[in-house]
């Protein structure tokens, strides 16, 4: 089987290292250039994007920013998965917002503005702590901005005034006080059976996400399950078939979705030590028509984003249940160079290794490890 993947940064390159077991051979398309290439290697396999389609038993995506004549060509092949439709919501905020008040999915209070002058009515409707969101083209902290008070209106519109609102329109939430971001990642196939992994408790630093623990501690059955409900409701209301990722806030016992992710997901990259079946092995099983795997927790679980450093010892790989994951990148200011996963047996053990972690890395590049490692290690004497 043969699988074509839309993009080709590290998300294709796992999802090539779980299909070759499988005996599923995966390319990449590189959307800046729609040239073919191997996925590891970067190299040019010298075929047309047609001809790559025309051969590929499934087409899928590793980014929801994909050019839009790309995914349409993709979608009328009738090979991707997830759709084109399920695509766009997730590179459009707006489309988003849209799609979880049709379901009915609790979600941050918003309003969609389209000129300067309805930041003054945001502030009266939602008040004065307000996350700005452009509605495309934003991840990692880029495209946000915030007001924490009214005064600091002026500013914010100043800073705002060169967008052209009418063609990317903001997205502006109420500021919440929440206990926690966790996300939940689930997969459906085409039959529309859902398995749902763990909930996962996510940190960040600076709008990026550094530090991903699996199963969240303190995780009730009846949060896990309303984590799994939202995830049911949105993949069975957008058709889904593939991996999808739902980031939520954490309000005492309500969660609400930040936002969804129509792709395998950062915060799901401990599935490859801590599963027996990993999100990118399960998401080409449910885009080529193969039988799910299990969404289990073998052993508590961390994931740390290795973010603009590239330079680290290798003795890391001592510390038992650590794995590395390099993504041959060349460093560059907020880019995401690999990850290293950590397993252990409770979260105490999880706490020591990721401690003894820190001592193998440069830790300015780490600001969340070591008081993740305490922290885990405090819960747990509780």
């Amino acid at each position: 089987m043969q699988v074509l993947v839309y993009g080709a940064g590290q998300l294709a390159q796992m999802m090539y290292l779980e299909g070759c077991p499988m005996g599923i051979e995966v390319h990449a398309v590189d959307v800046k250039n729609e040239q073919v290439v191997h996925p590891v290697s970067k190299q040019v396999i010298e075929i047309s994007l047609a001809h790559a389609i025309a051969n590929a038993d499934a087409l899928t995506v590793e980014f929801e920013h994909v050019p839009e004549h790309l995914l349409e060509q993709a979608s009328r092949s009738g090979k991707l998965f997830p759709s084109i439709d399920a695509v766009l919501i997730g590179a459009d905020r707006v489309r988003e917002k849209r799609l979880l008040t049709r379901l009915g999915v609790k979600n941050c209070a918003h309003q969609v503005v389209t000129h300067i002058d309805q930041l003054d009515e945001c502030v009266e409707a939602l008040g004065e702590r307000l996350i700005v969101k452009a509605s495309r083209d934003g991840y990692d902290g880029y495209g946000q901005w915030r007001l924490t008070e009214k005064s600091e209106l002026p500013a914010l519109k100043s800073a705002l005034q060169g967008l052209d609102l009418q063609t990317v329109p903001l997205v502006v939430e109420q500021m919440l006080e929440f206990d926690r971001e966790v996300s939940i990642i689930g997969v459906r196939d085409k039959q529309g059976v859902v398995r749902v992994y763990p909930l996962a408790e996510n940190l960040h630093h600076k709008g990026q996400l550094h530090v991903s623990v699996a199963p969240a501690f303190n995780i009730t059955e009846a949060l896990q399950q309303q984590a799994e409900a939202i995830f049911t409701t949105l993949a069975e209301g957008m058709e889904y078939i593939g991996v999808l990722a739902v980031e939520l806030f954490q309000c005492g016992e309500q969660l609400l979705v930040n936002e969804i992710a129509p792709r395998v997901h950062n915060s799901g990259h401990w599935t490859l030590s801590g599963s027996d079946v990993s999100q990118f092995n399960n998401h080409l099983r449910a885009v080529t028509g193969l039988p799910l795997g299990r969404c289990n927790s073998h052993r508590i679980s961390a994931m740390i984003n290795i973010i603009a450093c590239s330079a680290f010892s290798s003795d890391l790989l001592s510390i038992p249940g650590c794995h590395l994951y390099w993504y041959g990148k060349t460093v560059r200011e907020k880019r995401k160079m690999g990850h290293i996963n950590v397993t252990a047996e409770n979260y105490a053990e999880l706490g020591d290794k990721l401690l003894a972690l820190s001592e193998y890395l440069p830790i300015e590049y780490f600001p969340k490890l070591v008081s993740e490692a305490k922290r885990l290690k405090s819960l747990s004497a509780a």
